[in-house]
């Protein structure tokens, strides 16, 4: 009986050889990866102990890990997390750096912040508070565009609470699988799944703590010039933007993916006999604090206190089984360890290259191989860096990695050039959040495609994503260049 459990369905199937030849292409694409990957690290380290005169041995060592890293990540497709804790722990072994800085990565405040905001954000999906809200607020649209357009609004709202695209993605997920059931429309829903990862990826760059990168960049800028955006500073840098960004992308899913009858399809009756429990007064309590957190946050400036111990002292409160009914343990379950260890990782990667000087020295080199033709023309370098950066997901499939490595190897070079370093941090850390293209580009978009059955394929992506990126550049170019030195930021 085992025997035949197991026997192959297709008779002809090992006959025709298909699976070993599956397999065989796939053993032949994992060898011709290593070998460009030897090719690249070789030629790099040629360059970098040999070519490359006036670099102290740490900014070679530096750099040499650096550029492995890049490989890994890209040409061998290696998972984020371990090869960032890789090159975080080689650095002070080949003396690059101090064992100081990477043990100070794991107590940094940008991961404290990070680790406090998901224990809010498991406390919100436990006890759920996003859902009802979302529910009650939905059941006023009476037709499918007004679902779409009050939806965008939702999602662009979570960015602000809940500190992970992939977080959000699985916290809204359910609610999709409900008006997905209600609606019954299998267009709809296709454009319906495709607005959930959409938004949620273009909506994390309008908040400081919408993604790890975002404080990365804030970090970072801190570093180059002793001033970063607060959390009110980056919501009035990059929430306009992000705003236009999330309703273009629900602009171009309506008009692409539906025609006129279906954006008018009646939604009201369909759920009719849904009943809304009212919130309880757990949930009260919940979305209270949380709404404090948030104030606390936007009143930074003026009482001092870091957001880091503000988010603390929020997840210690929440996680208490007499406020939500959740201990702290069960609260710590749902923190994504794994991407804190990786923005740990990756923080020390970054302190490495500007404490060794080896960014500054990438920025000098590229102006002396452009010549001062090219820093002729502000608009077109931020058009160039955004363009780059827009494209980077094609390649390096985490947010954080991307800022890892484009705002040392990219932002500041193209900055050196004739543009203030800070605004190309901005252009490059918000480009970077453009990952719609593929599958496997973001965690959200993999997940709304993963569900059974289908809701969507690789070509409808291709489809959105050929659709939205120029206008997304764009329109990333025009606040690079015109609305943001009227904030403060200026250009050159």
């Amino acid at each position: 009986m085992a025997l035949h459990a197991i026997a192959p369905l297709d008779p002809h199937a090992n006959r025709r050889g298909e699976p070993s030849m599956a397999a065989e292409r796939t053993v032949s694409l994992a060898r011709v990866k290593q070998i460009v990957a030897a090719i690249v690290l070789a030629f790099s380290a040629m360059l970098i102990f040999l070519a490359i005169d006036d670099l102290t041995l740490k900014m070679r060592l530096t750099l040499a890990v650096f550029v492995a890293t890049i490989t890994a990540w890209t040409i061998l497709d290696l998972p984020d997390t371990p090869v960032a804790l890789a090159a975080a722990a080689l650095l002070p072994v080949v003396g690059a750096i101090d064992e100081d800085v990477l043990y100070r990565s794991l107590g940094n405040d940008i991961v404290w912040l990070m680790l406090a905001a998901f224990v809010v954000a498991g406390v919100l999906r436990q006890v759920g508070v996003i859902e009802q809200i979302i529910r009650r607020l939905l059941a006023r649209f009476a037709t499918v565009q007004g679902l779409f357009w009050a939806l965008t609004f939702l999602i662009f709202a979570t960015a602000f609470i809940i500190p992970s695209t992939s977080a959000r993605a699985a916290m809204l997920a359910p609610v999709y699988l409900g008006l997905a059931a209600a609606i019954g429309n299998t267009r709809v829903n296709r454009a319906l799944a495709l607005l959930f990862p959409s938004v949620i990826l273009l909506s994390a760059g309008a908040s400081l703590i919408g993604a790890g990168a975002h404080l990365l960049a804030a970090g970072m800028m801190e570093r180059l010039q002793e001033k970063g955006p607060d959390f009110l500073g980056w919501i009035a840098l990059a929430g306009p933007f992000s705003l236009l960004c999330s309703l273009l992308a629900c602009a171009v899913l309506l008009r692409l993916f539906l025609t006129r009858e279906e954006r008018a399809i009646a939604i009201a009756e369909r759920n009719a006999d849904e009943a809304l429990t009212p919130l309880t007064g757990q949930q009260w309590i919940v979305l209270a604090v949380t709404g404090a957190m948030i104030l606390l946050f936007a009143a930074q400036p003026m009482h001092g206190i870091g957001m880091p111990l503000i988010g603390i002292a929020t997840a210690l409160l929440l996680a208490n089984q007499k406020v939500s009914g959740l201990p702290l343990k069960a609260a710590l379950k749902s923190v994504e360890w794994n991407l804190l260890l990786f923005l740990a990782g990756t923080l020390v990667i970054g302190e490495a290259l500007l404490e060794t000087g080896t960014a500054k020295v990438l920025a000098e080199r590229m102006v002396d191989l452009a010549g001062n033709s090219i820093a002729a023309s502000p608009a077109l370098l931020v058009l160039f860096a955004a363009v780059v950066a827009a494209l980077s997901h094609l390649v390096i499939t985490s947010r954080t990695a991307r800022a890892t490595v484009l705002i040392p190897a990219l932002a500041l070079p193209v900055a050196a050039l004739g543009v203030d370093p800070l605004n190309l941090v901005m252009v490059v850390t918000l480009a970077s959040g453009f990952c719609q293209t593929l599958m496997v580009s973001a965690k959200p978009v993999a997940l709304f495609g993963a569900m059974d059955p289908p809701p969507f394929g690789q070509a409808d992506l291709f489809r959105l994503a050929g659709w939205l990126i120029v206008p997304f550049v764009v329109l990333l170019v025009v606040f690079a260049t015109l609305v943001w030195p009227l904030q403060g930021l200026p250009l050159y």
